[in-house]
């Protein structure tokens, strides 16, 4: 079967879009004229998003607390031939390593489960919220036993909702070594769970080593990560590297930087082969990533005709 196309869509909300995001059903009209399948859901302001209960009805974007309102977007999904490949949960307002107590973590993660299953979403995407600095205040051992423990949690409460959770490794976020990726997954152990395999950050996590603490762990080619990591990914974001990060208002670096297909040094026709026996999806969803890039609404169309030509050859 082939893989069908989807795009996250908090390239358009957050970054360089931040002050002038695009809204929700503006990006879907777009997308299905371009041919995508459907969307990932990046599920904050202005999309569509959990809400607070009471909240207003905002139509096509933004809060959605009741389930009136959820049953009409996906209504509304359907009627455009729509899916959602997946949705980034908005968990970056709570604390998961600097506490001791996960509590509101774990009540927002559920909040985010709750809508997902209402939209007919498959899946969630997490992270581990802080940056790798925290470790210089929080030490490794507990900081990893605190995140899994958390996250054994959260996916036992997925579960209990037919989601699956896929964690995103990336530069901009603590635990990015390789050896760190694979030691959080085998310890949270659980069937739902498992590595989102994004092509940029497994460039500059494997390969550059970038924002890592103490000794860099890095490979020759991210081949070697891909192989790493076998049988845990359940999850894929297609798209290029230039071997640099996203910078942050103080010109640091930040995460990757996510350049579109061709403006970059990602051999694909090494990648994919490998990441296609590697992965273990429980979807036929690739997903391009385009976060961060600043002119990301013009490049969807080059990256549709791009991640096209990937699905003939790989998908």
């Amino acid at each position: 079967m082939s893989k069908r196309s989807s795009i996250g869509t908090w390239a358009y909300t957050i970054g360089p879009y931040a002050e002038k995001p695009i809204d929700f059903e503006t990006v879907c009209t777009r997308l299905k004229e371009l041919g995508f399948d459907g969307v990932e859901l990046g599920a904050f302001p202005p999309h569509p998003n959990p809400g607070n209960p009471g909240g207003p009805d905002e139509g096509w974007g933004g809060a959605m607390p009741e389930k009136s309102q959820r049953a009409e977007l996906a209504a509304q999904m359907r009627e455009r031939g729509l899916g959602f490949s997946g949705m980034a949960a908005n968990l970056w307002g709570e604390k998961l390593i600097n506490t001791d107590d996960p509590s509101k973590y774990i009540a927002e993660f559920k909040r985010n489960c709750e809508f997902a299953r209402d939209l007919a979403i498959g899946g969630l995407r997490v992270d581990s919220v802080q940056p790798p600095t925290i470790l210089r205040e929080v030490d490794a051992a507990t900081a990893m036993d605190r995140v899994v423990k958390t996250w054994k949690t959260c996916c036992d409460i997925a579960a209990d909702h037919g989601l699956s959770v896929t964690w995103e490794f990336e530069p901009g976020f603590v635990f990015n070594k390789p050896s760190e990726i694979v030691n959080i997954h085998d310890a949270v152990d659980k069937a739902n769970f498992g590595i989102l395999y994004d092509t940029c950050h497994g460039q500059m996590v494997g390969v550059m080593g970038s924002r890592q603490e103490g000794e860099k762990e890095v490979f020759a080619s991210q081949v070697e990560l891909i192989r790493l990591l076998n049988g845990r990914i359940n999850h894929v974001h297609l798209i290029d590297s230039d071997n640099t990060c996203h910078k942050d208002a103080n010109g640091d670096d930040e995460t990757s930087a996510h350049p579109p297909f061709g403006t970059g040094v990602l051999n694909f026709d090494e990648i994919l082969p490998e990441l296609v026996k590697a992965a273990r999806l429980p979807h036929d969803w690739w997903t391009v990533d385009l976060c961060f890039y600043p002119d990301a609404w013009a490049a969807t169309e080059t990256c549709k005709k791009a991640l096209d030509g990937l699905i003939e050859r790989y998908g």
